[in-house]
């Protein structure tokens, strides 16, 4: 078997979000690639982190799973330094965390706006800044947005399209900023991935949403979280060492189709 060349093995990554939907599916492509993954989860979260890491053991991997709310600074911090603890480095921070939820305009209040950026804007913040604290050479970073917000908008969900639209800017400026101690920071932008965020009918597609969007798709079909995770992969590697600040679309050509 040829060694894998894409640097990668024996790395360190902390990733949010990781009980499932992309942030599971990361975890897995990291085991396959010899990296370590420390696998932050929401101590509410109805999915079990316990799994994922016993999946990737399965995989021949190494994981663990730390309880992290992104809501909370010291959470973030805990779960950046456990990887320094556990196993000696970090160099990767993927943020993967997030909510969605609908909200038309009317119903749409302060608590319910804060709240929702707290998770899917502040929490990217303050994982990528708990993770730079402890970083000690080359690294890097991937948030993850969505096209809703990053691409289109997306009605009543104002909230969430703001904190993914957000995420850009976030990004190219740390990217900037982080650059000389280089470290990496770039955006992956999914567009209709099949997960149990987007399954959810009342607050996304739900199935028969994402099987009718799924036709008017270029490539016919919506996209898995191992495809996004994937990419995700990709941008964390030496094969995308001279790519920073960048946005990458993963939508099936989505979002550069001409409206029929």
């Amino acid at each position: 078997m040829t060694p894998r060349d894409d640097g990668l093995e024996g790395k360190v990554a902390i990733i949010t979000g990781a009980a499932s939907g992309i942030g599971r599916a990361l975890g897995l492509a990291y085991a396959r690639a010899g990296a370590i993954s420390v696998l932050g989860y929401h101590p509410g979260d109805p999915h079990d982190a316990d799994a994922v890491v016993e999946e990737i053991h399965a995989e021949g991997g190494t994981a663990c799973a730390v309880a992290a709310d992104v809501r909370d600074p010291d959470q973030t911090e805990t779960l950046a330094r456990e990887a320094v603890r556990r196993y000696g480095r970090l160099d990767i921070a993927v943020a993967a965390a997030g909510v969605l939820r609908r909200a038309p305009l009317a119903e749409l209040n302060d608590s319910a706006w804060y709240e929702m950026l707290s998770v899917d804007l502040t929490g990217v913040l303050r994982t990528f800044r708990a993770a730079a604290s402890v970083m000690t050479g080359p690294g890097a970073m991937v948030a993850v947005s969505s096209i809703a917000g990053g691409v289109y908008g997306w009605d009543e969900h104002t909230h969430y399209a703001a904190a993914k639209s957000g995420l850009l800017g976030l990004c190219r400026s740390l990217a900037v900023e982080l650059a000389p101690r280089g470290i990496r920071v770039n955006t992956v932008i999914p567009g209709l991935i099949e997960s149990p965020q987007s399954l959810d009918p009342v607050n996304s597609l739900g199935p028969d949403g994402l099987a009718e969007a799924g036709a008017a798709i270029p490539l016919g079909r919506v996209g898995t979280t191992e495809e996004a995770a994937r990419t995700i992969r990709f941008l964390t590697s030496e094969d995308a060492a001279y790519v920073t600040g960048a946005q990458l679309v993963v939508d099936g050509g989505l979002t550069v189709r001409w409206p029929s």
